[in-house]
């Protein structure tokens, strides 16, 4: 199979339809028309499908000459993923997915795994940490992260059976969200997005949930725990206090000029993902990246340069080498350092 040169690509809108309302912002930056007000979220840069799509592949990114990025980083992967490349988990792998998400309405209660417990039961070794960083948030939104209190196992089992959400909401963190914020979600932690948030998310390259809350979704009960059932899945749930949730919060101010390289999320966020702002003559080294252009410029290596509309979005190779930004406010997510090795086998706690 002839593939094209290892060099960074554009991605097409990739829209995903959903139960909750929203997608105007994403549709907006992204340069594209919504088909409906149910399309929420879009995927970038998605080597994995939604759970559920392997066959349909929905959530797989395609480059605007319409191939799937999967299959571009399988046919070549020294030259997406460099060194890392035999050690990634399956053809395909990059360690990192991001995501737009851009909520018109509250999202549910809910929780994913973590490596061990997706090792142990989901035969992956990835479970799903993730990350939100406010690009926009109308006045009085709040983001729900965390218990403020512990909380009882069979106490929290009736709620759920309940669907008690106020019971829940009452008991989580309450952050106001501002632009510029980044808050990283450890899995085990409760959560949900307030209406009214538009955050570009990177996370683990997984799609597990566990919803607490189903009855404001168009799931069911028995859709909500991974196929486990409750007794296993509530083992993924954290009871414990979350402490102080600003130990998880960075924040950048992005109407400001940035000066080279910044990152966007705490540092505890490190070994799961990276994301950073790169402004005007900020040099970026090489490696697999999926970028996303808060305002218009040009990446520019050794390979040659690649003008970057608002809201483009570019898959940059590792074999790119490193590049240089010319004008342009973009955000590079990153798989989390020391990726893949520290990953573990599935099936190894």
């Amino acid at each position: 199979m002839t593939t094209a040169p290892a060099r960074p690509r554009f991605l097409a809108p990739n829209p995903i339809d959903h139960f909750y309302r929203g997608g105007d912002r994403i549709a907006a930056l992204r340069g594209f028309t919504q088909a409906h007000e149910h399309q929420p979220e879009e995927w970038l840069g998605a080597t994995v499908t939604r759970a559920g799509a392997e066959e349909s592949g929905v959530g797989l990114a395609r480059t605007t000459d319409g191939e799937l990025l999967r299959d571009l980083v399988v046919a070549d992967p020294g030259a997406w993923l460099g060194e890392h490349a035999e050690a990634a988990w399956r053809a395909g792998d990059t360690g990192v997915l991001v995501k737009l998400l851009d909520a018109r309405q509250r999202l549910p209660v809910h929780v994913h795994p973590d490596r061990a417990f997706a090792s142990s039961h989901l035969a992956c070794p990835y479970g799903k940490t993730e990350a939100w960083i406010v690009l926009d948030a109308e006045p009085g939104s709040t983001l729900h992260v965390g218990w403020r209190e512990p909380v009882d196992g069979a106490e929290l089992a009736r709620r759920r059976d309940a669907q008690d959400s106020s019971w829940m909401l009452e008991r989580m963190h309450r952050i106001e969200a501002r632009r510029g914020m980044g808050v990283l979600v450890p899995a085990g932690t409760v959560h949900a997005i307030g209406s009214g948030i538009l955050v570009a998310e990177v996370q683990e390259p997984t799609d597990f949930s566990i919803l607490l809350e189903w009855s404001v979704t168009t799931a069911t009960r028995e859709e909500s725990h991974l196929g486990l059932g409750f007794d296993t899945a509530m083992a993924a749930v954290s009871l414990s206090a979350l402490g102080s949730p600003r130990e998880l919060i960075a924040l950048t101010d992005l109407d400001a000029p940035t000066p080279g390289v910044t990152a966007l999320l705490p540092p505890a966020a490190e070994p799961y993902f990276r994301a950073h702002r790169a402004g005007h003559g900020a040099r970026v080294e090489a490696g697999f990246a999926i970028v996303l252009a808060l305002e218009e410029g040009a990446i520019e290596g050794a390979g040659g340069a690649l003008e970057v509309p608002r809201g483009g979005v570019v898959a940059v190779p590792e074999a790119f080498g490193s590049w240089r930004v010319a004008g342009a406010d973009l955000i590079v997510h990153r798989p989390g350092a020391g990726w893949p090795a520290t990953l573990g086998a599935p099936g190894v706690a």
